[in-house]
């Protein structure tokens, strides 16, 4: 499992998400938010920013490449 799948689903979670509202909330189809979640696709850049703006965390945070969420460490 990619640390972006782990990222998210684990976003989703502890906010008590539902898919569809993350998806709606990132401006991205469902379908394309579930491959993102099963680690079926990677998201563009401005997607993945538009992801990190909708958990307000930091895109490194989604990657994987920090463990600190905070989007100005």
């Amino acid at each position: 499992m990619t640390a972006l799948v782990s990222r998210l689903d684990e976003l989703k979670t502890t906010r008590n998400l539902m898919q569809k509202q993350v998806a709606e909330g990132a401006n991205i189809p469902l379908r394309t938010y579930r491959r993102y979640e099963n680690g079926e696709r990677e998201p563009s850049a401005s997607t993945l920013s538009a992801l990190a703006d909708f958990f307000n965390v930091s895109t490194d945070y989604l990657l994987g490449r920090s463990n600190n969420p905070a989007m100005n460490p």
